[in-house]
């Protein structure tokens, strides 16, 4: 079955047994593009995850006239042009599905001299920007967007930055990035504080590429006017992308897994803690640091899990793992209760209200707040179920058809090649039921 499918049908599979390499962390693979480019020198990136939200990330900065080859799959040989090197596109630059390559982007050509246009798909032409922009236009953007607040940007170039100090009234690691990326042509110094610590790939990887930055959870600080370093990044293993087999093997009896180099930067395990706290028998093996990320090899088995009340703490660092969270809860013994997950309404999808609905649908009861929702575990039964275009919903449900009494049809799952180009074979060759 191609990955184009509209459609899945899953249904339980067999004891979950495999060592499976896992596609190359999405976030990283969009930095690592991204600051490469901007580097003096030549750069190569191994583990570049061949996904259509970060190709088409590469593909922008070829239109920007960037050199970037690709000598083999998931590598990427990149002639940087330097901060002040990058040319003025023939015509709107489309960013995909992806509000990383959008949010980051908009920083970065918010300095530039030239004027941009960046569009997305269906899905990304109805997120939120102003979030991103009304901070940029502190610092002396000027970004035009729908009446709404939606793309596409119509960025104007030759604007004169000045660094600021912001603070996020919602914590988010693009917002903060954009900022970064503008700061580092803006004058003076860019200062970022968060209410709740973000994932920090983008404080990591500026200083890989010998930016002065300094950073800790919660806050970031660079000055403007600093030239990037070519270097040469390993991606690690999507935590992401990871944590469904993390679920599906924790859920289904007489399963065990090994993910190889999975990353496990702190700001983005929350999950990994989540599922400890519920029972999960999970393992590091193997830890080693590729390009200033932590990487361990993750074990898990099948274990017996039980409801929690999520600590609010861990929601920061495990907010685009909570579609993975709610199938491990309907399969728990006992309810889970999930607060402070607002920002899950403004992701690809409303995330609360379709894993909500769709759990509903295969028989559950799931109480909805507006910042979270208490699910009760029981029995599974079959449905169809609308992904709503969501890479993450497909895939959580095709995990939870794993102990599903019936057939579960999962509809518009062509955007999971947004972030798991080939998840449905990796999926099937451990023991997933799942067909086209």
């Amino acid at each position: 079955m191609s990955q184009s499918s509209q459609h899945w049908v899953a249904t339980a599979g067999q004891p979950l047994r495999g060592d499976l390499e896992i596609p190359g962390d999405k976030s990283v693979s969009h930095r690592s593009v991204m600051f490469a480019a901007l580097a003096d020198g030549v750069s190569t990136i191994d583990g570049f995850l061949e996904g259509e939200d970060t190709r088409a990330t590469a593909a922008i900065f070829s239109r920007l006239g960037v050199r970037i080859e690709t000598p083999s799959p998931s590598r990427r040989i990149v002639h940087g042009v330097g901060v002040d090197g990058l040319k003025a596109a023939d015509g709107e630059l489309d960013c995909g599905n992806a509000g990383t390559g959008m949010r980051l982007l908009a920083g970065l050509l918010a300095a530039q001299p030239f004027d941009s246009v960046l569009v997305g798909d269906a899905s990304l032409s109805k997120r939120p920007m102003r979030r991103v922009t009304g901070p940029l236009a502190q610092m002396g953007a000027k970004i035009d967007t729908q009446d709404d607040g939606t793309p596409p940007l119509r960025i104007h170039g030759g604007q004169v930055l000045t660094g600021i100090g912001y603070t996020l009234p919602v914590a988010s690691a693009q917002v903060k990035s954009a900022l970064l990326l503008a700061g580092l042509y803006a004058q003076g110094e860019t200062s970022v504080t968060e209410p709740h610590p973000t994932r920090d790939y983008t404080e990591r990887m500026l200083s890989a590429f010998g930016v002065e930055i300094e950073f800790s959870p919660g806050h970031a600080r660079l000055r403007g006017g600093q030239r990037l370093r070519a270097t040469d990044i390993a991606v690690p293993a999507d935590f992401s992308s990871a944590a469904f087999f993390l679920v599906a093997a924790s859920i289904v009896p007489g399963s065990q897994l090994r993910l190889r180099a999975v990353g496990l930067n702190p700001r983005r395990t929350g999950l990994l803690q989540a599922l400890r706290l519920m029972g999960a028998d999970i393992v590091e093996e193997n830890p080693s640091t590729h390009g200033g990320e932590p990487v361990a090899d993750l074990v898990v088995r099948h274990a017996p899990l039980h409801g929690i009340e999520v600590p609010e703490a861990l929601v920061p660092d495990m907010i685009d793992e909570f579609p993975a969270l709610f199938v491990a809860a309907a399969c728990a013994d006992g309810p889970t209760v999930v607060r402070g997950a607002a920002e899950l309404r403004v992701k690809e999808s409303d995330r609360l209200a379709a894993m909500a609905t769709g759990l509903r649908t295969l028989g559950l009861q799931v109480d909805e707040t507006p910042d979270g929702a208490t699910i009760h575990p029981g029995a599974l039964g079959g449905g169809t179920i609308e992904s709503h275009g969501d890479h993450r919903i497909a895939m959580a449900f095709a995990v939870a058809a794993q102990r599903a009494g019936g057939e579960v049809r999962i509809e518009d799952v062509a955007n999971v090649a947004t972030s798991f180009p080939g998840f449905d074979s990796l999926a099937r060759g451990c023991g997933f039921g799942l067909h086209g």
